[in-house]
């Protein structure tokens, strides 16, 4: 659960403007998640969420900025448009096929989106594996990635 939750508010980081722990809160009971003001308190410690400023004075939750240098959604976006050519899974391992010298490439763009229920991609010169972790989130990675695709 805790990793469907971390994703949800990956999600909602990146699309709203969250000033407060209780608006994150109440964006995920919007969502269909259950949580506390201490679990959300602890999931942005987890996060690594901070406040930065959002203009008039005030401050909405971000993502570290290193993570935010390193990715991009529109080159994410591109790297499977332009070179991905199937995904599929077994148990908790995601295939990619790739064109022939491109799967490093979309691995890192993967590695730099940080979804908390990967656990790390190895690539070869067309196929990346994409190991998942829990085996429930599975089915969501799949999802998530498919929509890039």
């Amino acid at each position: 659960m805790k990793v469907l939750r971390h994703a949800k508010i990956k999600e909602i980081i990146e699309h709203c403007e969250v000033e407060t722990q209780e608006d994150l809160a109440e964006a995920l009971r919007k969502q269909g998640i259950e949580v506390t003001q201490a679990t959300v308190s602890r999931d942005i410690k987890e996060l690594r969420l901070s406040k930065v400023p959002a203009g008039d004075g005030r401050y909405r939750y971000a993502f570290p900025m290193e993570q935010n240098i390193l990715f991009s959604q529109s080159r994410m976006e591109r790297m499977f448009r332009d070179a991905v050519i199937s995904i599929d899974f077994s148990q908790n391992i995601v295939v990619i096929k790739t064109l022939p010298g491109t799967a490093n490439a979309v691995a890192s763009t993967i590695d730099s989106a940080r979804w908390p229920e990967i656990i790390g991609t190895v690539a070869g010169d067309d196929n990346i594996l994409i190991v998942v972790k829990p085996i429930e989130a599975v089915e969501f990675v799949i999802e998530k990635l498919k929509a890039i695709f």
